[in-house]
């Protein structure tokens, strides 16, 4: 075998020609990389049956492969597993200036097709040359004096062009160029600890190990995902926001990763859901050609998210609305901890699962991070270790107080099947929300909710927190309730308690050292050395873990990273030291 890992990036996509037979090159290479990582950037993507309709012949089954997992053709950075987890492809979407300066990637080879910047050859020159690897390779399509001074001022040696003619350089740097990202490299691959056995750390221990990297699962339960996991269901759908601003972007992002992630669980028969689409009612008294309108300036795709009248929402949902509603069709539902064991079961022998488990502390001893219990004793010893145990992390990294916050949450479900006809909830085909949420049927349970109070302990069930959830249902949609009323005895419900931060975003990166000083740029923060965290996923933890563990992993394999770099900064756990700055 080869390197462990070969990373390639196209700037200009076409119908995925070059994709496609570098896919299959190193498919049919024998000394090749353990994995394959494509980068295209694009601002007019092929449709999924431009695709199939492109290749024919000995490509036609990896292009096919490829339009089963073609992604709503959202402005975002959209990453394809393939292969089995061994080969990715990160799509780029927009214009390539600004798409390119965006990614966090070390490649090894260059296929230029259009420069990113065709005014400003100098600097697409040098946006090539910061994410080059020592002895990159460089093809490009475009051969002019400007180009060739602009890529021999950035570092790249020209070549004699190859077969095809084209423009060949080397990176090959007289100077040593500023590592602005370095990477932390092991002797072998190390076994990475989570803290924390619930959707995100089982996500995490899945997008690992398709990277290759083996990983412990520790938890204070008997088994994974028995906290905010276990809930009987979830649902998770995009957002529409009319300044498309950061926080729109990432719940986009994450949600888009969700619905491939629930797909293949839901379709490998390991856990019932449905990605069939959520309906979210707009309460603010607009028309229908308002939020129409909305869509087309923010130039978001039907499959993405499209704007319904109260009677298009009827016909979606089989129950009679009064306002407009958004519908995202990859939205839906699931069980959240049948979705982890899904993980888990993709991560397969290279995960190990340790119950039973409390971290009470952390200690760092010859470059290594003790995880110690209630007695002191040390737990296990790592090199990198990611806290995705809720609030309970902040005691172990060291954040300020009040940093994370722990929600009550009690949601209510009624014994469907078990209620007479004329005494059974009004159910929707598809999941509704908007002040409050109901999903169809789960194992013959109506499952509606939920309230939200932050610091509240409390963990039995409360009268007041079902009468509210029963209120919120008849605003929902007051054809849900039964004429003859419910039958008592037949209403229950669950507590659980979710993690959130004071912006709602998640805190995914490394750990700011303790008392580490404000400043004004992340990259100036110093960080725990091995240490990071995946946690405060709030309400969103569905849709958020598979996306936030891809991230993290990306982060710590060196793999290239699914989000572009503006909006991780967003989740970065230092971010709150910059907003002192």
């Amino acid at each position: 075998m080869g390197a462990a890992r070969q990373v390639w990036l196209q700037c200009g996509f076409g119908r995925g020609e070059a994709f496609l037979q570098s896919w299959a090159a190193w498919r049919d290479d024998p000394g090749r990389s353990s994995r394959l990582d494509c980068i295209a950037l694009t601002s007019q993507p092929p449709q999924a049956a431009d695709l199939l309709a492109a290749h024919r012949g000995a490509l036609a089954p990896l292009a096919q492969a490829l339009a089963a997992r073609w992604p709503p053709l959202t402005r975002n950075l959209h990453r394809l597993s393939l292969d089995g987890g061994r080969c990715s492809l990160l799509l780029a979407l927009g214009p390539l200036r600004d798409t390119l300066t965006e990614l966090r990637a070390q490649v090894d080879h260059f296929v230029i097709d259009e420069l990113p910047d065709a005014a400003d050859p100098l600097r697409s020159a040098r946006a090539v040359a910061r994410l080059a690897a020592p002895l990159a390779q460089l093809q490009s399509a475009v051969d002019t004096t400007a180009w060739r001074h602009a890529l021999a001022s950035a570092g790249f040696e020209l070549m004699s062009p190859g077969d095809s003619g084209k423009l060949q350089a080397v990176y090959r740097p007289r100077f040593t160029p500023r590592q602005r990202h370095a990477t932390v490299t092991f002797e072998s691959t190390p076994e990475v600890v989570i803290v924390g056995a619930g959707l995100a750390g089982c996500a995490l221990a899945a997008a690992l190990a398709e990277q290759g990297w083996p990983s412990l699962l520790l938890d204070s339960a008997p088994a994974p995902a028995m906290a905010a996991s276990g809930n009987p269901a979830g649902l998770f759908h995009g957002v529409v926001h009319g300044d498309d601003a950061p926080h729109a972007r990432l719940h986009r992002a994450a949600a888009l990763r969700a619905t491939r992630a629930v797909q293949d669980a839901v379709e490998s028969g390991q856990t019932q859901g449905s990605t069939a689409g959520v309906l979210r009612l707009d309460t603010r008294g607009r028309e229908v050609a308002a939020l129409q309108a909305e869509l087309q300036a923010l130039g978001l795709p039907e499959s993405y998210a499209q704007a319904l009248s109260p009677a298009q929402a009827r016909q979606a949902c089989g129950l009679p609305l009064a306002h407009p509603a958004w519908f995202f069709p990859g939205g839906g539902w699931v069980q959240p901890a049948a979705l982890a064991q899904s993980y888990l079961a993709r991560a397969g022998a290279l995960v190990r699962f340790r119950g039973r488990v409390t971290v009470q502390s952390l200690a760092r001893q010859d470059g290594r991070w003790l995880l110690q219990g209630a007695d002191g004793g040390t737990l296990v010893a790592a090199d990198l270790v990611v806290l995705a145990n809720a609030s309970a992390a902040a005691g172990l990294a060291g954040l300020p107080t009040g940093l994370l916050q722990a929600v009550r949450g009690q949601l209510s479900w009624y014994r469907q099947h078990e209620a007479p006809a004329d005494r059974a909830l009004q159910l929707p085909r598809l999941p509704l929300a908007g002040a409050g949420y109901l999903l169809p049927a789960v194992q013959g349970l109506a499952v509606f909710g939920a309230t939200s109070q932050v610091g509240d302990d409390t963990a039995d069930l409360r009268p007041a927190d079902q009468a509210a959830n029963l209120q919120r249902l008849t605003q929902l949609c007051p054809a849900v309730w039964p004429a003859a009323g419910l039958v008592e005895g037949l209403l229950g419900g669950r507590v659980g308690w979710r993690c959130q931060s004071p912006d709602r975003l998640p805190l995914i990166g490394a750990v700011p050292e303790a008392g580490a000083a404000p400043a004004e740029r992340l990259e100036q923060v110093p960080r725990r050395p091995g240490l990071y965290l995946f946690t405060a996923l709030g309400s969103r933890g569905i849709a958020w873990s598979a996306f936030g563990a891809e991230l993290l992993a990306a982060q710590l394999t060196g793999a290239p990273w699914p989000l572009e770099a503006s909006l991780a900064r967003a989740l970065d756990p230092a971010r709150f030291l910059r907003r002192r700055a």
